[in-house]
């Protein structure tokens, strides 16, 4: 999930969490080494790229990252880096084109359904919550009415965001174990956070709130006669041939092989494992599972035309401010400022992973960046931002 709070100083300590807690803050350095360097898809001499992609991986392990895996696609080739190791205080290769929970990036994929079904005539985005889902979101000063669809996805609803005070929880040993196996229903999410009053009038402001893409994905339950599941899954999944991206529901296994996932305690900064995680309850916000190279192709025939026709994806790439210099959000993707200019993502958390990208306009290049590790230090996000920013600026990226 992910959370991009106005408050923070830097887009990477904006975002984070399980699906929805995009936080892409990351790790705390720990007091000893987490395992020696695995340092493998060695570059050749005359590889710069892949030379600094690795050297960039290496910086983000240096950083307090236990496991790093990067995946680069450009019109001139494919480039991939590990990095760290994949169980704590062992030499265990990080697993090359491994599983991770892709966090926030399911919101991307649930605008684009929702793109989708308006381009149908199924919906529009100026329909309200109280058209679709009577009586769902009324009372403490929340009104149905008012919230339309586009709100929703660009989350500028006004809703509270209750989600991310379970996340918050989990990022204790105690709170994780509390929660781990949680189940809880759409409505019951809805229900506790519009037991809040709405943080501004909808539409007047700009505030991250997973509870957003929780009605989105009942909206889509209700516009189709099927779940938001099975939609994402015939309209996305199977068209773009994602054969690792995995939609678990309240299954908390995660697909092999995998590196550990593990999140950094704030009152100790020592890491505990957080692999196994029930995330169904935050569903369309934040439960899907993939790897590098789903999800990089997802990306790239996103904003390659692939999924949406051209009205629908300007649609999707029209931002408001987040309040953060360089950072817009739009319908479920947020536009990024790079050295080299704009380019698309979504960053996204969940415990145990934090997972980076970025598409260039048209699609011809990405980069994915999966942390198997959790925690709210900044120490990251320089290293993490500088990835990307070779990755995507260097030569032969194709920027349209």
């Amino acid at each position: 999930m992910s959370e991009f709070r106005a408050q923070s100083k830097t887009p990477g300590e904006r975002l984070r969490r399980t699906g929805c807690m995009a936080a892409i803050v990351a790790a705390a350095l720990l007091a000893d080494p987490v395992g020696p360097a695995v340092a493998v898809e060695r570059a050749r001499p005359a590889d710069s790229r892949q030379t600094q992609l690795q050297r960039d991986a290496d910086a983000v392990r240096d950083a307090g990252v236990i496991g790093v895996q990067a995946q680069v696609v450009t019109p001139g080739g494919r480039y991939a880096a590990r990095s760290g190791t994949a169980v704590i205080g062992r030499d265990v290769p990080v697993p090359r084109n491994g599983y991770f929970r892709i966090g926030s990036n399911t919101k991307t994929f649930v605008a684009t359904v929702a793109l989708q079904l308006e381009a149908e005539g199924r919906l529009s985005l100026d329909d309200t919550v109280e058209d679709w889902l009577p009586g769902l979101v009324k009372g403490n000063g929340n009104d149905g009415r008012k919230i339309t669809i586009r709100n929703l996805l660009q989350h500028t609803s006004g809703l509270y965001d209750w989600p991310h005070d379970i996340e918050t929880q989990m990022q204790t040993p105690q709170g994780f174990h509390k929660y781990q196996f949680a189940r809880f229903t759409p409505r019951q999410s809805v229900a506790r956070s519009i037991a809040h009053a709405p943080l501004f009038r909808p539409g007047s402001k700009w505030s991250y709130s997973n509870v957003n893409y929780m009605i989105v994905g009942m909206i889509i339950d209700k516009a189709t006669g099927h779940s938001w599941r099975d939609e994402v899954k015939r309209r996305i999944i199977a068209p773009l041939g994602l054969r690792h991206t995995l939609l678990p529901g309240d299954s908390p296994s995660l697909p092999r092989p995998h590196a550990e996932g593990y999140t950094i305690d704030p009152t100790t900064s020592r890491p505990f494992r957080s692999t196994v995680v029930s995330l169904g309850w935050a569903g369309p916000a934040g439960e899907i599972i993939s790897t590098a190279d789903d999800l990089g192709r997802f990306w790239r025939g996103l904003l390659g035309g692939e999924l949406l026709t051209h009205r629908q994806l300007k649609k999707m790439k029209t931002t408001v401010s987040t309040g953060v210099a360089g950072w817009d959000y739009g319908l479920g993707i947020m536009r990024m400022r790079l050295s080299c200019g704009a380019v698309w993502s979504h960053p996204g958390g969940t415990p145990g992973f934090v997972t980076g990208n970025a598409v260039t306009p048209g699609g011809r290049t990405s980069v994915i960046l999966s942390e198997s590790t959790d925690s709210q230090s900044a120490e990251t996000a320089a290293p993490r931002q500088n990835l990307i920013d070779h990755a995507v600026c260097g030569p032969e990226t194709g920027r349209s």
